[in-house]
């Protein structure tokens, strides 16, 4: 069977379908981070093991489609949107799971606390990072229109004001950072270092959440500026 036959069977005739795909799948990993939180700041261990557990899993879904989409994709195919394009949000994707699943990874491994303050303020921080996600998702999810219409027309309007939302949603994380720092701060002399430490650590793994997000934005908004 030819690769793009394959290509096209296993993931239909969209050729950013399997991008879509595997962007719905790192949010649905990411988003699991809220549900996990809940369960750290509520001192649940079973729960966070298993919540961890079905981030690696999703994490790993979204890998296997990764491999398998590049992999299949052909060289060429596209013409509003380039192979090298198409990769690039991959690997901008792709990098928001792998966060997700260092933060559980770590929270668990070292069966971290977090000091009231800090956690209530996490927990907010955590759910606006899942919101740039899932903005930068429904962004994604417009790319079936935009290769159509070869990036012209009202439907690069509808995305650009996607892409301002995402902006707005990435700004409150960083504004949300600096006031968990800040509370953060606070408790430093009564903390232990090493905890202080990794705290800090993610405290900024939740930062990169945003900024990931956030870049697949500014990679579409380069394709809609060409």
């Amino acid at each position: 069977m030819a690769p793009t036959n394959y290509f096209s069977r296993l993931f239909g005739k969209s050729p950013v379908s399997p991008l879509q795909r595997h962007m719905e799948k790192v949010c649905e990993c990411i988003s699991q981070l809220v549900p996990f939180f809940e369960a750290v700041l509520a001192e649940d261990l079973d729960r966070v093991e298993q919540l961890q557990g079905a981030i690696a899993r999703l994490e790993s879904e979204a890998d296997d489609i990764k491999h398998e989409l590049r992999k299949q994709l052909p060289k060429g195919m596209m013409l509003a949107m380039s192979r090298r394009d198409l990769l690039e949000v991959l690997t901008m994707q792709d990098k928001i799971a792998n966060r997700a699943k260092d933060i559980a990874g770590l929270i668990l491994g070292r069966k971290m606390v977090f000091p009231k303050p800090v956690g209530e303020l996490m927990l907010e921080f955590v759910k606006r990072s899942v919101d740039a996600a899932l903005q930068a998702q429904k962004a994604i999810n417009e790319l079936d229109e935009l290769v159509e219409t070869s990036f012209r027309g009202h439907e690069v309007e509808i995305v650009g004001s996607m892409l301002e939302e995402l902006d707005r949603i990435e700004s409150d994380t960083d504004a949300i950072q600096v006031d968990v720092r800040a509370e953060l701060f606070k408790l430093e002399e009564s903390w232990p270092a090493i905890k202080v430490i990794f705290l800090y650590q993610i405290i900024g793994w939740v930062g990169n959440l945003g900024d990931r997000a956030q870049r697949v934005g500014s990679r579409l908004q380069l394709m809609l500026a060409r």
